[in-house]
């Protein structure tokens, strides 16, 4: 019975032998198998399923067949071979080392591994290479390192979970994404594939998904050191950011900035978060009267997301409200890019007419009155005015001054034309160009003297009493 098995199991082997060469791996891995249930204790057998396994890049098996042909066979050189083949693979250092050091122990001379043994120097060299550059926080330097252990271990996990964690510190969270969830799917308890996971979502805008893959990490693995410290932060991050609108909407806005400017130092990684919180913090300034600070916390969040339209729209109804309006035109106009909804047109277009107004000579700045001044205070206005500005009173000034003061007199009569004028003061208002409104012919100095109604045209006043009008004007 026992030679039968012998003989069958030796049929098996040859015919597995026969598919592996044709690359029928599957054929062949269930062929070795049926000569291994006939004779588990014979070495060559594992170590040829060994081999097919490594064809089909099953390494972990590969590696568990060779470990055992070993174990039944001390001195079975291609048992340390495939292992360590396997090893150097999967980025054992250390199981690569041992592997090679047994098979020279038992035939010095053999070249075979001479291949692996200049690879686990590289290899050795990169990893201490990688390590030295994440402790630095050089992901960007530590990731290029990464990705040439990976070339020498395609099937080392660990490499490629610090290549993925490297990704998602360097905001490319769909590859360290893809990388994770690849891993978790042929080992659901990685620990550390978990934790990868989580940071993908945790830096993506998922705060609830990222705390509870660092918590799930935890499970399977307590000591995880870094979902440990992103649980915290996650955790704390979570906990400010709601305190932060709980106190928006309850109108305690001092406690509100403070709480969203304690999130916001947590962890400056977290840009899409921070963005949210640099908003929050926009609105709270709002309440406070802290424009500049409210527009610099819209800059802010934008800077991550220039399509965040709540901050857009609010940095620009707070240029309008600081009459910047250039400003205002950009961000109106930005908006308008990635949203063509009409409340947008309406405001981009008013927000031009303001600009249009803004660039105008400013009238009632001129007088120095406000937009409701009444009939009365527009005359009193030019009155003051007029004579402070008018060209007899600097008569001994520099020509510099003369011209300047002359300017001005001009500018005070343009004012009053318009804005003494109804309708001209209406279209004035409403934004029409000021070459539309007829007032460039305006003769400051007849306006003058009609509207202090000196005889004979004389607006000389060196000292003038008369009529009625009770006036005496005496410039020093």
């Amino acid at each position: 019975m026992e030679i039968e098995s012998i003989s069958l199991a030796e049929e098996k082997k040859n015919a597995g032998n026969e598919l592996y060469k044709i690359k029928q791996y599957n054929g062949a891995l269930q062929l070795y198998s049926e000569a291994i249930n006939l004779c588990p204790d014979t070495p060559a057998y594992y170590g040829n399923r060994a081999a097919t396994y490594m064809m089909i890049g099953d390494y972990k098996s590969a590696l568990r067949d060779a470990k055992h042909s070993v174990q039944i066979d001390a001195n079975f050189e291609k048992g340390y071979m495939r292992i360590a083949k396997c090893s150097l693979l999967m980025g054992d250092l250390i199981g690569t080392e041992q592997a090679i050091k047994k098979f020279l122990e038992l035939d010095p001379s053999n070249q075979a591994l001479r291949p692996e043994l200049i690879s686990l120097k590289q290899l050795r060299d990169l990893n201490e290479k990688v390590v030295n550059c994440y402790d630095k926080k050089d992901y960007r330097t530590c990731l290029y390192h990464c990705d040439n252990a990976i070339k020498i271990a395609p099937a080392s996990t660990q490499y490629r979970l610090l290549k993925a964690e490297c990704l998602a510190l360097l905001e490319r969270f769909e590859e360290a994404g893809d990388i994770a969830i690849s891993i978790m799917q042929s080992n659901s308890t990685n620990a550390d594939a978990i934790y990868v996971r989580g940071l993908t979502l945790y830096y993506s805008d998922n705060l609830e998904k990222g705390l509870l893959h660092f918590e799930r990490a935890l499970q399977f693995d307590p000591d995880h050191k870094k979902a440990k410290a992103m649980r915290i932060k996650a955790k704390q991050l979570k906990e400010r950011k709601e305190k932060g609108n709980e106190l928006f909407k309850s109108a305690k806005f001092k406690d509100a900035q403070l709480v969203y400017t304690e999130a916001l130092a947590l962890d400056p990684l977290n840009k899409e978060i921070n963005s949210k919180l640099f908003y929050n913090r926009a609105l709270v300034n709002s309440k406070l009267g802290n424009i500049r600070d409210a527009i610099n916390d819209c800059t802010c969040a934008l800077g991550v997301n220039e399509r965040y339209m709540k901050a857009l729209l609010h940095r620009a109804k707070l240029q309008y409200n600081l009459e910047n309006f250039d400003e205002c035109v950009k961000d109106y106009e930005k908006a308008l890019k990635f949203e063509k909804t009409m409340e947008i047109k309406n405001l981009l277009k008013d927000a031009k007419l303001q600009l249009k107004k803004s660039k105008r000579k400013d009238y009632y700045k001129i007088l120095g009155i406000t937009k409701q001044a009444t009939e009365e205070e527009i005359k009193k206005a030019y009155r003051k005015r007029a004579l402070v500005h008018h060209p007899d009173r600097h008569a001994n000034a520099t020509e510099e001054e003369k011209k300047d003061q002359e300017k001005k007199f001009k500018e005070v009569g343009e004012a009053y034309t318009i804005l003494s004028d109804a309708v001209k003061k209406s279209r004035y208002d409403n934004g029409y160009d000021i070459e539309d409104l007829d007032q460039s012919d305006v003769d400051p100095q007849q306006m003058f003297r009609q509207f202090f109604q000196f005889p004979g045209g004389d607006s000389n006043f060196g000292g003038y009493g008369g009529g009625n009008n009770n006036f005496t004007f005496r410039f020093g």
